[in-house]
């Protein structure tokens, strides 16, 4: 073949970005998808509603074994406002700020316009979608050239392949880790996989399920913290809070580093329980009432062993003390987390120092581009780690259409 196409392999975010970039170059673009429609990780995003973009980036929340300076450049390489830009001028999707939580959402609030647009647009670009295609493997051959070999019909050489298959969260949108496995047989370093952004498990809360707060979790000795939306579950923990950090204990299960997440129930610190639990008429009940519900009050005074209806100024000091740690640094007993099953994101990948970070090609294996999920890094959520297949499946789309040209 003359000119032989542009394999980008796998239709979710990232991939669409990189088709839609590599074929504004002219160049021929194949995309191949192996599920009967693709982008099904933005369609259940956002409980049906995709949160495109977050309103400001926050590359310092980002999670990697790789060089945090590596993912900055190719977390920034698309300034945000381009990327809003993008999805309304060019995608067709206007987007609406939801002030609350600082997330951009489609206006009309339906994640398939997203997808639909996207799709849309790569076909209007000059890619032609193969869905219900799955490859088995790549194979390098000479100059740069790439064989790609289907479960099913001839296999396929291209010019150049962008690697977009996401990783092992949410496996019935059809994240399988084909692209993951491939790497591997390629020689790649990579991260052990481990799900991200998924609800935590543990028992002793059952009777709190259904209770959901604002909350603050720090997870003592590496620097993170989140805060935000806080659900107690009937199997352990969910909310934004939670699945920020779930990573510290997924990779604790696996023996990478020791779990450890406290919580903070409140706005309150320290000296404001302190002056909240000493002036004043009232019980300590009263008082926690006036911040927690009532149900997580009356748990927080029962591990304290503290009388909820003493007056404040009965209180023993000791007391207090215990019932201001467990309001400000409450160890989660989290034992386990749901898993790949309902995690967002995959953890873990390949490492950044393999890929270019200017252009996503493989510094190893001329020809090769990478992009998304299947690198090692996420984001919190928010539509961050949108923003990062956004980002680095247009920085892979434009590599592979510039590879030898």
């Amino acid at each position: 073949m003359p000119n032989p196409p542009i394999v980008v392999v796998g239709a979710g975010a990232a991939g669409l970005l990189a088709a839609i970039f590599a074929a504004r170059s002219g160049r021929p673009v194949l995309l191949l998808e192996g599920t009967p429609d693709g982008g099904r990780k933005i369609v259940v995003s956002g409980g049906g509603r995709c949160n495109v973009l977050p309103s400001a980036l926050a590359p310092e929340r980002f999670v990697t074994d790789s060089s945090p300076n590596t993912l900055r450049k190719m977390l920034t390489s698309w300034p945000l406002a381009e990327q809003r830009a993008f999805f309304e001028r060019e995608v067709g999707v206007p987007l609406a700020l939801e002030a609350e939580s600082g997330k951009l959402f489609p206006a009309s609030n339906r994640a398939r316009e997203v997808r639909a647009g996207l799709a849309t647009l790569a076909r209007r670009s000059g890619a032609e979608l193969r869905n219900n295609t799955r490859v088995a493997d790549l194979e390098p051959g000479g100059d740069g050239r790439w064989t790609v070999r289907l479960d099913s019909g001839p296999p396929i050489g291209a010019g150049a392949v962008v690697i977009a298959t996401g990783g092992l969260s949410l496996p019935g949108t059809g994240s399988d880790g084909t692209g993951l496995a491939i790497a591997e047989r390629l020689g790649l370093r990579t991260i052990p996989p481990y799900p991200a952004l998924t609800p935590l498990t543990g028992s002793g809360h059952e009777g709190l399920a259904g209770i959901s707060l604002v909350a603050r979790i720090d997870a003592p000795g590496t620097g993170r913290w989140s805060e935000g939306g806080f659900l107690f579950t009937h199997r352990g923990w969910s909310g934004p809070a939670v699945l920020d950090l779930s990573d510290v204990v997924s990779r604790a299960e696996a023996g990478a580093k020791p779990a450890a997440l406290r919580v903070r129930w409140s706005a309150l610190g320290e000296a404001e329980w302190e002056q909240a639990l000493r002036s004043g008429p009232g019980t300590p009940l009263g008082a926690l009432r006036r911040h927690l519900p009532e149900r997580l009050a009356e748990r927080l005074l029962a591990e304290s062993a503290v009388e909820p209806g003493i007056s404040l100024a009965q209180l023993p000091r000791e007391a207090r003390k215990r019932l201001i740690a467990r309001l400000v640094r409450y160890p989660l007993p989290a034992t386990g987390d749901e898993g790949y099953r309902k995690a967002e994101v995959t953890g873990g990948g390949i490492e950044l120092s393999e890929v270019d970070p200017r252009t996503m090609e493989c510094r190893r294996l001329p020809g090769l581009f990478l992009c998304g999920e299947i690198l090692d890094a996420f984001g919190p959520i928010g539509g961050h780690n949108f923003a990062w297949a956004w980002a680095t499946g247009r920085a892979a789309g434009l590599g592979a259409a510039r590879f030898g040209a």
